[in-house]
């Protein structure tokens, strides 16, 4: 493959990549969203209390998303640790989206419904830059190239396998395919 073809490989995965991330992060935005305005309707809730449950409903949301749509092909080798790590950076995210809330609300008094809906989607967006980092970077990591050459090697050679005459298998495979040694004589 040439450079330039793999270059477009890479932008091709990475550009999937985000467009998988954009639709399950656009479904959370569209929940939390909607739990927010729900909460502050028929609550007496703070602005910013209503905005952090309804960020913590979006990200139990949006961990089903990534995990089983996103990056379902990515290492599902340490679910324990890859949850405790979403969560940790789920939650540096939602301080950026509502300490950008907090900020427009207490500090500027900006706080009717337009004006939270607004700074809540600028909260929402910058965390979101972050959260994408560090969801590929560190949570949902990529297989090592080593155990996805392996993994499909195996495939083939079972597959292979299943094809065969009965007596025939991978150890006549192993003696055909040995290399030929002469010695110079």
């Amino acid at each position: 493959m040439t450079e330039r073809g793999a270059l477009r490989g890479r932008l091709d995965r990475v550009w999937r990549e985000v467009a998988k991330f954009g639709a399950v992060g656009a479904v959370g935005t569209l929940v939390n969203f909607g739990v927010f305005n729900l909460v502050r309707h028929v609550t007496d809730l703070h602005v910013v209390r209503a905005s952090v449950i309804a960020t913590v409903v979006a990200i139990a949301f949006n961990y089903v998303g990534f995990r089983y749509f996103t990056y379902r092909d990515r290492d599902k080798s340490g679910r324990t640790k890859e949850l405790t790590l979403f969560l940790l950076f789920s939650a540096v995210g939602l301080v950026i989206e509502n300490g950008v809330l907090y900020a427009a609300t207490y500090w500027f008094g900006w706080d009717g419904r337009l004006q939270s809906n607004f700074f809540k989607f600028l909260g929402m967006g910058i965390a979101t830059l972050f959260r994408f980092w560090s969801y590929r970077t560190w949570v949902f990591k990529a297989l090592p190239v080593r155990e996805a050459v392996a993994h499909a090697e195996s495939f083939l050679e079972k597959s292979r396998e299943q094809g065969r005459e009965p007596g025939q298998g991978p150890e006549q495979d192993r003696e055909r395919d040995r290399p030929v040694v002469r010695r110079a004589g």
